[in-house]
């Protein structure tokens, strides 16, 4: 399964949870000391860093926000209690990270590199006006192309349409020595051409209708499904992810796998992704790691992939290192055919304080399983290997940066997580940076009254962290494949996804108003259940439209399973007592009124939900999600645009990165490695653009 958690800017962390007084203090305490008394007093930075560093005892949690999107930064809290090992491997592990960076890039599409290497161009040389409105124009455009990978929305998926004129970014290239093909001009201020980077418009060929590069510009849909049904893995218990790490494209007429391995596609920048690994293999916090690190390097030089699923395992069973990592072609969003993954980074060091405070749910894994409403015969009889950390993240790149994850459960192979394990982890200095920005409630906008309000003060953080705990730790955990049913990315195909997301969301939701919460102390009470359930059917049936262009689809997986989980429940929900729709001076909210009823839905919604994964019922996935999670009634949506004029805090967040500095003796031994933390968004972007940029133009 696909099982990235929700992104910082999604409403699991909106800003409806953030700046909040606390009333739950012992058991925001118990549960999330990182948040709230994480790392060690802050120091004066060095005199010697750069003008754009911050000093450490005036942190700036927020440096800019543009259009829809602000730019936030995060502390690596603890490092300086680290030994000099893990900090260099944790550095080793940021700079393979960063050596890939480019793959995403050309991953988004096909003209992603060229056009970034001509915006940075200009941005460093351009010697006109710069007072000018086409100036103005083309910085907000290359910050929006810089944030997102590209020249599409990283999550509205939409295209970018300059608010320049052509004819001025023709001749600022121009005086700076650099150009583009009309094709590529083309593609960048026509709005026909390459609209969408991934469609999920069930009426149109997925394959055709997206912009990502996956897949030759030629092949269609029914060509992708019917060159993969064709394969057969060695194991059928142990099935191979096909697909994951190739190109599929059309040469000599014939469909070809362009595998992504050191000699192949991608060759040059997972070259020296290997060689900053092998680096790491030396530190390695210990064998089992090290293993891990060397099937890695191994499965990049050859792309096969059984030595990815020997990767995982190995990863799997590395329990004990304190730096840990993601690294590789992991996430399938960004194909509309549910099989590609996309390049991305995250290093993370252990917060042992928080990790010992939410094991109670790791440990606790099994009475969830049996004790949930799924089907008999889908739940598992035995959970095995469930490791939950938080964590504090010491770097990022690919898809993980600049928008990043709060939570994240691999591996994604079902056989792997049943026969093996999984790991999940909540990136706790990611949380912290969200909740410590600045920001305007949208409390007042949606909530339905005063004790909703009262209630999401209070609670609203604590019941977030618990939905992201549970949602990785029991969600994604659970459940099993009925015998003989293939993975979701053959059974599911284009609905895999959301409706992943959505079990684990429901799994959450059925258990945060559960006794049992309360009974192992990691909550005070089931208001906190409340809180949940008042902020996911606000979030899922109104506040996460102000990011949809009025009139568009929902077509984001995880936009689509909040909604079509909202709705769902709401429909039923509203015939049977538990929720009312209430509408007062044209505006419209939603009240629940019997919290245990809504349980029972959710728990309802879940069961099916797993059976449709269980079963590989692709029509009953695909009416479940077109029904409830794709369009949007146009007058609901309007009339939540205009309400949301009044919140001045933009939808969605992402990071500069902090910068680990090598210390190196005269012998060109590292003695120390230091974190800085620049404030300059751009001049991330373009320092990135100078040192890691290891691809041609035209992969």
């Amino acid at each position: 399964m696909r099982s990235r958690c929700l992104r910082v800017g999604q409403d699991i962390f909106d800003p409806h949870k953030k700046n909040l007084v606390m009333r739950s203090t012992k058991y925001l305490l118990f549960c999330l000391p990182l948040l709230f008394a994480c790392g060690t007093p802050d120091a004066p930075a060095d005199s010697t860093i750069a003008d754009n560093m911050e000093k450490a005892d005036s942190f700036v949690w927020e440096t800019e926000q543009f259009s829809d999107k602000r730019i936030l930064r995060y502390k690596v809290n603890g490092w300086e209690k680290l030994p000099l090992k893990e900090k260099k491997l944790a550095y080793y592990l940021t700079m393979a990270g960063l050596a890939g960076r480019d793959i995403m890039w050309d991953q988004n599409y096909k003209h992603n590199l060229k056009i970034r290497k001509a915006l940075e161009k200009v941005i460093a040389g351009y010697k006109g006006e710069k007072n000018a409105v086409d100036w103005s124009a083309f910085m907000l455009y290359a910050k929006e192309v810089f944030f997102s990978n590209g020249i599409h929305h990283h999550y509205g998926m939409d295209k970018f349409i300059p608010g320049f004129q052509r004819a001025w970014f023709e001749g600022a290239m121009k005086d700076v020595g650099a150009a583009l093909a009309p094709e590529v001009l083309a593609a960048m201020f026509d709005p026909a051409i390459d609209n969408k980077k991934v469609s999920l418009d069930a009426d149109k060929d997925l394959q055709l209708a997206s912009a990502v590069n996956f897949y030759g510009s030629d092949v269609t849909e029914k060509e992708v499904e019917a060159f993969y049904s064709a394969m057969k893995t060695p194991n059928a218990d142990a099935p191979l992810s096909f697909g994951i790490n190739s190109q599929l494209a059309r040469v000599d007429g014939k469909l070809v796998e362009r595998t992504w391995k050191v000699d192949g596609m991608y060759g040059s920048a997972l070259k020296e992704v290997n060689m900053w690994l092998g680096k790491a293999s030396e530190v390695a916090c210990n064998e089992q790691q090290k293993k891990a690190i060397d099937l890695l390097m191994e499965y990049f030089r050859t792309g096969d992939l059984k030595t990815w699923d020997d990767f995982n395992i190995a990863w799997v069973n590395d329990t004990k290192s304190n730096v840990d990592f993601i690294l590789g072609f992991v996430e399938v969003y960004n194909d509309p055919m549910g099989k590609r993954g996309s390049y991305e980074s995250c290093v993370e060091v252990t917060d042992p304080d928080a990790t010992r405070s939410m094991r109670v749910i790791q440990e606790n894994a099994q009475w969830f399983e049996d004790n949930s409403p799924l089907m008999a015969e889908h739940k598992k009889k035995d959970v095995v290997g469930i490791t939950y950390k938080f964590v504090n993240t010491a770097g990022e790149s690919g898809d993980a940066a600049p928008a990043t994850p709060v939570g994240v459960n691999l591996p994604n192979a079902n056989w792997i997580r049943d026969s093996i394990g999984s790991k999940s982890v909540s990136l706790g200095n990611i949380s912290e940076a969200y909740d410590k920005s600045g920001g305007v409630s949208s409390l007042k906008v949606f909530c339905n009254d005063q004790e909703e309000i009262d209630r999401s003060v209070a609670h609203g953080v604590l019941a977030g962290v618990l939905h992201t705990a549970l949602h990785e730790v029991v969600g994604h955990a659970s459940g099993q494949l009925e015998p003989g049913i293939g993975e979701t990315d053959a059974t599911l195909k284009n609905y895999a996804s959301t409706l992943e997301e959505g079990r684990a969301d429901l799994m959450a939701l059925y258990y945060v108003m559960d006794p049992k919460l309360v009974e192992m102390g990691v909550m005070p009470s089931l208001e906190v259940g409340k809180a949940e359930y008042d902020g996911y059917i606000r979030n899922g049936l109104l506040a996460q439209l102000r990011r949809l262009k009025l009139g568009n689809n929902i077509e984001e997986a995880h936009m689509r399973n909040r909604h079509w989980v909202s709705a769902w429940v709401f429909e039923r929900g509203s015939k049977n007592g538990a929720i009312v729709k209430n509408i007062r001076d044209g505006a419209t909210y939603f009240d629940i009124l019997d919290y245990e009823k809504m349980r029972v839905l959710f728990g309802e919604l879940l069961r099916e939900v797993q059976r449709i994964k269980s079963q590989g019922d692709y029509e009953a996935g695909k009416a479940l999600v077109e029904t409830y999670g794709v369009k949007v009634d146009p007058a609901l949506h309007a009339e939540v645009l205009k309400r949301a004029e009044k919140i001045t805090t933009a939808p969605y967040a992402g990071f500069i990165q902090p910068v680990l500095v090598p210390v190196v003796d005269a012998s060109g031994n590292i003695t120390e490695v230091n974190v800085e933390y620049p404030t300059d968004f751009i001049g991330q972007m373009l320092e990135y653009g100078s040192k890691y940029s290891y691809l041609p133009d035209e992969n």
